[in-house]
């Protein structure tokens, strides 16, 4: 027969393997659910997990004060902190799928490695769960987190004054979240109001930082498909017609794809950028070279042209680079305030003959 009791032994014996096993499932279970960022069954889960994650901290905190007392209470309060680890991992999981989708390794990687630490980490976190302070902080995270790239697809644009609106909200939502949690334990007012303003305040300058220096993924864009090639047009039906050498299973090996052009030819770049529905923006080709000298890369041509969201394979367009020479060179796919959807290297070599160019449509 059920009992509480018997769970809460079974829950304390195996609590290792089971949150092992949890964070293992659960992220095969996110990966499947969060396909696409605007759709609605995603955004009720995400909502839900939320919504446990606040009512956990509720019931902890009202349970602490002595304002929940009954026999339900005793003999479920253990349950709360594997709930709000659950809601947490839940919500990191979505969180870590999301923005790695959105992300250039090379210009996010310190805020993935932040998201992948808070979802690896939320499996030692079960005593913490029961501090005020830490309760607070990761609460908030996960609001501006959520609400990053919620609202861009809510309100249809991606820009700096829909990041500061998300950043005004997640404040103003903690703060009444927190007054409502001092009401029921007055005993916090004291005991953790200090650490959570230091909490709150700490992880709000990170993540704006973080996104002023463009580490944060243009979240919710995503580069679906990318490449570099010796000529692309439109065909009738509104497809693209893309024209590369033909490769080998070594140049698939290369580190990047290497493209063979007599003097005075253009090189083209085409890319597929998903955007939710109704979303509008502008994204930029960025061409670049490595100095050799200088050890930099140099921009030499910024390309710019809109975008339209709803599709699955994303938005497509292309752009061409005249005036191209040997050497090292790679094309950003950026936002218009600079962050980094992808990219893609390549190298340039002068030809003496006219390589065979094999055909694909995209």
């Amino acid at each position: 027969m059920f009992s509480f009791e018997k769970l809460r032994t079974f829950v304390a014996k195996y609590e290792r393997h089971l949150s092992a096993g949890a964070l293992a499932g659960g992220f095969l279970v996110d990966t499947l659910t969060f396909q696409r960022i605007d759709f609605l069954f995603g955004h009720a889960m995400l909502f839900a997990y939320l919504f446990i994650a606040a009512a956990s901290i509720v019931f902890m905190n009202a349970r602490a004060a002595g304002r929940w007392t009954n026999r339900f209470s005793e003999k479920t309060a253990p349950f709360f902190p594997l709930f709000a680890q659950y809601a947490f991992g839940g919500l990191f999981s979505a969180f870590a799928i999301f923005y790695t989708k959105s992300a250039s390794i090379t210009a996010s990687w310190p805020f993935l490695i932040f998201i992948f630490a808070l979802l690896l980490g939320n499996e030692t976190f079960r005593t913490r769960y029961q501090k005020f302070g830490f309760q607070i902080t990761l609460f908030f995270i996960v609001l501006f987190s959520f609400l990053i790239f919620y609202f861009p697809v809510v309100l249809g644009e991606i820009s700096t004054r829909v990041f500061l609106l998300s950043g005004a909200a997640s404040l103003l939502l903690i703060v009444l979240f927190t007054r409502a949690l001092f009401f029921i334990a007055p005993a916090q007012k004291e005991k953790g109001r200090k650490i959570a303003i230091q909490g709150i305040g700490g992880a709000f300058l990170l993540i704006n930082f973080m996104y002023f220096a463009n580490i944060i993924p243009p979240i919710p864009l995503a580069l679906k498909d990318a490449g570099v090639y010796n000529d692309i047009s439109r065909t009738p039906d509104g497809a693209y017609q893309v024209l590369a050498e033909k490769t080998d299973w070594r140049d698939m090996l290369a580190f990047q794809k290497n493209i063979s052009i007599a003097p005075g030819d253009a090189v083209y770049f085409f890319s597929s950028v998903f955007a939710p529905t109704r979303l509008h923006t502008n994204i930029v080709h960025e061409w670049q070279y490595f100095d050799e000298e200088k050890r930099t890369w140099t921009t030499t041509t910024k390309v710019a042209f809109p975008i339209t969201g709803g599709s699955d394979g994303g938005y497509r367009g292309y752009s061409m680079k005249t005036s191209v020479f040997p050497g090292f060179w790679r094309v950003r796919v950026v936002t218009e305030r600079g962050a980094v959807i992808g990219q893609r290297r390549f190298t340039i070599s002068y030809a003496e003959h006219i390589p065979v160019l094999s055909e694909e449509i995209k």
